[in-house]
């Protein structure tokens, strides 16, 4: 089992969601636990009352709202009546087993997965804490479930490979504004809240693997000069393809300047794995010497990391970010050190007979000198032409004194004489 969280500030944005999947017939309302009436009893309306009640008595809360979804490997068969009593233990163990919820069971995906609404907002006005409910409650949780119920454990390949995030194919998207929703939503929903991303280009390298785009649109438009924000889907070819669609028109609303409140957290978020990248392309290189840019891309695929490249018209390559799928970071090339720039990972990935082939001119001066006998003379650190200037200045002083500096005599200064006239 797998559990994503996703908290927000509209509970009318998660509950929206949900009940237009049941009125498009990709999902049902199987349970409602702590409401006055069964979910099958209960109108829109009458749901989000119930909710907005509590949210109304913390008004100053920025988050007041739990949106969960749990999903299952495709060969669990779980009734209806099993998925609420896992649900049931799920939300006891992580704190909010008395507060109101509903569940939905989707069929819009290959993998069995179900969404619950809450809102952490409880009776007395004070909020449950969400900060890191994902790592520590729910993890926890999750583990005890897996044992009690027989599930599989999400550690296990045969689970992580079923719940894989797939590149869309944009032939297979029926033409039309839903469709082309759905399909970027599904997107959306694993990259923006789980990679760490410290810009646009950036998250779009991320997108990019994923035949999907941020588009802020040129400078000219409408959608530019309104900090406006489209999502669209890209073809083989990178041509933008489909219905765009508004950013604000997701549910999660990742708008520009949601975005950008991202961007200044994961800016520090990453930093601690940059290590990992550097010592991947640095290895990848010294195991492969006449390693090509194919065959480093190549290798560092092997170690889960995508290798994207920005090319202009003439297909030149101007630009690098690599995408580590196991840390969840993205690093644009130059931010990782000049050396890991484009410019640099080609020079270091041209064949190795072009490296250390020397011009001409080089060539004839270097035999001449090995013709002409050299008489060898000892050189002073200061005259040596491989030492940089870094190495000279941390070089240790030499010193010919022989006594020990602690007991070497102070010399006395000599006072000047004054004449008197």
């Amino acid at each position: 089992m797998v559990a994503r969280i996703n908290t927000g500030k509209s509970i009318r944005k998660a509950l929206n969601y949900n009940e237009k999947k049941v009125q498009n017939k990709e999902a049902e309302c199987l349970h409602a636990r702590n409401f006055l009436k069964d979910s099958s009893r209960m109108n829109f309306y009458e749901k989000l009352k119930t909710f907005e009640k509590l949210t109304s008595l913390n008004e100053r809360a920025t988050t007041n709202t739990l949106h969960v979804s749990l999903n299952f490997d495709p060969s669990e068969k779980l009734d209806n009546d099993r998925v609420v009593a896992i649900v049931e233990r799920y939300m006891r163990q992580i704190g909010f087993g008395n507060q109101p919820y509903l569940v939905y069971r989707h069929y819009d995906t290959g993998h069995p997965h179900i969404h619950i609404i809450s809102t952490n907002i409880q009776t007395d006005g004070s909020r449950i804490t969400v900060h890191n409910l994902g790592r520590n409650q729910s993890e926890v949780a999750r583990k005890q479930i897996e044992e009690e119920f027989g599930l599989v454990k999400a550690e296990s390949k045969k689970l992580s490979d079923a719940l894989k995030l797939k590149p869309l194919n944009p032939q297979k998207i029926n033409p039309g504004r839903r469709a082309t929703k759905a399909a970027i939503s599904n997107i959306l929903g694993i990259v923006i809240p789980q990679y760490k991303y410290a810009s646009l280009p950036e998250l779009n390298a991320v997108l990019k693997l994923y035949n999907v785009t941020a588009d802020r649109c040129g400078e000219d438009s409408h959608t530019y000069k309104h900090n406006g924000l489209l999502y669209r889907v890209l073809d083989e070819d990178d041509n933008k393809v489909g219905t765009p669609i508004k950013a604000s028109l997701f549910y999660m609303r990742p708008t520009l300047d949601y975005l950008e409140k991202r961007f200044a957290e994961n800016e520090s978020l990453k930093q601690p794995h940059a290590k990992r990248l550097k010592v991947a392309i640095d290895y990848a290189l010294l195991k492969n010497l006449n390693a090509n840019l194919e065959v480093l891309i190549s290798a560092l695929n092997k170690e889960g990391i995508s290798t994207v490249l920005r090319q202009n018209k003439e297909s030149l390559i101007y630009g690098i970010t690599f995408v580590d799928h196991r840390t969840k970071c993205v690093f644009n090339g130059s931010d990782l050190g000049k050396q890991y720039s484009a410019k640099m990972i080609l020079e270091r990935t041209k064949p190795h007979e072009e490296k250390i082939a020397l011009p001409l001119a080089d060539e004839n001066k270097q035999s001449q000198q090995q013709e002409t006998p050299v008489q060898h003379q000892s050189v002073s650190p200061l005259e040596k032409p491989e030492r940089s200037m870094l190495e000279i200045l941390m070089a240790p002083t030499v010193s010919n004194e022989t006594t020990p500096y602690a007991l070497r005599k102070k010399k006395r200064k000599r006072k000047k004489k004054q004449f008197k006239i």
